[in-house]
């Protein structure tokens, strides 16, 4: 089952995509919700507040202690990727859960003004479509990290185990690839 992550974002794009792969999946809203999960999506959306959201329910140490565990793969677009990230640059940054080794820059390509949509070859899976919002910009990776695909000579898909950070929102423009690779995790 693939939980998405469903408290503030753009859950119910993820959600579209998921529904015409044919994947079982729910939003997740509480603990209750995570249970019998074996994927996540952290949709993008504003990252402050989603911390704060996870941690006044309790998701964010639930999460956590299953991400650590190897017990849950994780997808995080955006704003998800921002809280995978091991460190955040950018004011007020929140709270990371620190499972991707990579630096990440709020909203390094800009304000909502300045988001666009780019054509790439991902990795494996082909051209893609994808639409950056407000998007972070990876800025540094750690060795552990694969890069998959770069937009002018940055990181935008990464990954690291069992977790996967894009910062662009393939689900933006129903694009299937990402997630399909995410449900081989």
């Amino acid at each position: 089952m693939i939980g998405v992550l469903a408290l503030q974002g753009d859950f119910a794009e993820h959600m579209d995509v998921l529904q015409a792969l044919h994947a079982m999946a729910k939003e997740v809203r509480s603990i209750t919700d995570l249970e019998g999960c074996s994927h996540l999506i952290i949709p993008g959306g504003e990252s402050t507040v989603m911390a704060r959201l996870m941690q006044s329910c309790g998701l964010w140490d639930c999460i956590l202690d299953r991400a650590q565990k190897g017990d849950l793969a994780i997808f995080g677009t955006c704003a998800g990727a921002i809280l995978l990230a091991s460190e955040i640059h950018g004011k007020n940054a929140p709270p990371s859960l620190g499972l991707v080794d990579m630096t990440i820059d709020r909203n390094a390509y800009g304000s909502q003004l300045q988001s666009f949509h780019a054509d790439m070859d991902l990795s494996t899976m082909g051209r893609v479509q994808c639409a950056f919002i407000r998007a972070p910009k990876i800025i540094r990776t750690g060795k552990a990290v694969e890069t998959l695909a770069t937009y002018e000579g940055n990181p935008v898909l990464v990954t690291q185990g069992r977790f996967l950070a894009s910062t662009f929102h393939p689900e933006a423009r129903g694009e299937r690839a990402v997630h399909r690779m995410f449900m081989g995790l």
